[in-house]
Parts: C-alpha cells; sequence; structure tokens
C-alpha cells in the first residue's frame, strides 16, 4: 500500500535581480521532504522514491506549487516506513509527466547534489 503525500500548493516567490540563488527543487525541511514544481507546466502522476526503496504518490503538483510529506509518510511496497531515527537521506527521484505527456524527472544524490542538509542551514 503506497500513502498518497500531500500535494500543498503555493506561490513561487520570483526575485528578479537580486542575486539570491534560488531554492533547490529537492530539499529537506525539518523531517519533510519538500519537492517544487520550478515548471510552467502541471506534473501529473507524481511518484517520488528516498533511497531507492521508500515510495510517496500524489496525483498531481501544479505549477510553482510544493508536494510536502513527512519522511515517516514514505513506505516500502511491505509497508515499512521510513525512520527518521535511523535512516538518513541519500536519495531522491520525482517521476511525473508533464501536461503535455513529456516526463518529469528529477534527481538527487548526496554523492553529487548539494547537501539536502544545507536547506536547513537556511532555517527554509
Amino acid at each position: 500500500m503506497v500513502l498518497k503525500v500531500m500535494v500543498v500548493v503555493g506561490c513561487m516567490l520570483v526575485t528578479a535581480g537580486c542575486g539570491e540563488e534560488p531554492e533547490p527543487a529537492i530539499r529537506l525541511k525539518g523531517a519533510w521532504l519538500v519537492v517544487e514544481n520550478q515548471t510552467p507546466q502541471e506534473w501529473r502522476d507524481v511518484s517520488v522514491v528516498v533511497n531507492a526503496y521508500y515510495k510517496g504518490v500524489a496525483p498531481r503538483v501544479a505549477p510553482g506549487g510544493r508536494l510536502e510529506a513527512p519522511l515517516s509518510g514514505f513506505v516500502t511496497g511491505f509497508g515499512k516506513r521510513f525512520n527518521t531515527s535511523v535512516e538518513k537521506v541519500t536519495r531522491v527521484e520525482v517521476r511525473a509527466t508533464d501536461v503535455a505527456g513529456h516526463p518529469v524527472a528529477l534527481d538527487w544524490d548526496e554523492t553529487s547534489g548539494k547537501s539536502l542538509a544545507d536547506s536547513l542551514k537556511k532555517g527554509r
């Protein structure tokens, strides 16, 4: 049984010319995983896999919207939940389809990407 994660529709803030680095599309917010749709297209049939083992899904994420879910909400096919007290996030894979039918793929890996913990240091 796969737990459907909440889709939180938010506004994407555009900061023109102020030199701030945009937030990464995949980030941690405490014990929550945030995936932001930074495209102008809606994503459909969104699947998020954490550490190649734990999965969460959402029917859609609006353009500029966010999918926010507690890490404990991600489960394996056998119902085992992600345990934040003994595991850390090492990989996140996001798969979806945009409204034109094109595949959407976002990946983050601790060996090749900016640390997800960096978003916590900024207080976000």
